[in-house]
């Protein structure tokens, strides 16, 4: 399924708005970020978990995806090859100036952006901020992505190259390194 954009004369194609974006069309650009800059910045801030450096990434994600816009094979979909480019740009950033992950926003904080706010025991939200900070880069990653952003095995493996089977296998490790960390309050939240 193609995604379509709004445009003043009508609707076009992710594939028509790529290829006037690569011929310099500023209002074509300008769809381009708009359509997509809240979900890149929503990621980067769950991977920075801090609001400057966030934006920071997000600004640097379009600038890259600008300047190699022509480079596009559309073997992914935009918003996957945008999202590859905010994780490596994100983590990278986080290594060059060495983040010790102490968070200065619960991580919860983000999802007041464009998503409704969940309820859950002020205990059981800090302690979920602090298990997942603790998380190993790797496993962080994709648990952040996949359960927290909706991304598919597919999507986070293109991301940031890695096979699918490492994915889930990862998300798998990730979630268990959270159960045990959160075990004590297992008989509060059984489903």
């Amino acid at each position: 399924m193609a995604l379509t954009v709004p445009e003043t004369r009508g609707w076009v194609s992710e594939r028509q708005l790529i290829e006037r974006v690569v011929a310099g069309d500023p209002i074509a650009q300008r769809e381009m970020y708009d359509s997509h800059v809240d979900r890149v910045y929503r990621l980067t801030y769950r991977l920075a978990g801090d609001e400057e450096l966030a934006r920071d990434f997000t600004q640097l994600t379009f600038i890259r995806a600008f300047e190699r816009i022509g480079t596009f094979r559309h073997e992914s979909s935009l918003a996957t090859w945008l999202h590859s480019i905010g994780v490596s740009i994100s983590l990278n950033g986080l290594r060059k100036v060495k983040t010790t992950r102490s968070r200065e926003a619960p991580i919860e904080a983000a999802s007041g952006i464009g998503t409704g706010e969940r309820n859950a025991e002020p205990d059981l939200k800090a302690r979920l901020a602090v298990a997942i900070d603790a998380l190993s880069e790797k496993y962080r990653t994709v648990f952040l992505m996949h359960d927290v952003e909706g991304f598919t095995h597919d999507e986070i493996g293109a991301a940031i190259g890695i096979p699918v089977g490492t994915s889930k296998t990862r998300l798998f490790q990730g979630r268990a390194k959270l159960r045990e960390a959160l075990a004590d309050f297992r008989g509060e939240w059984i489903s």
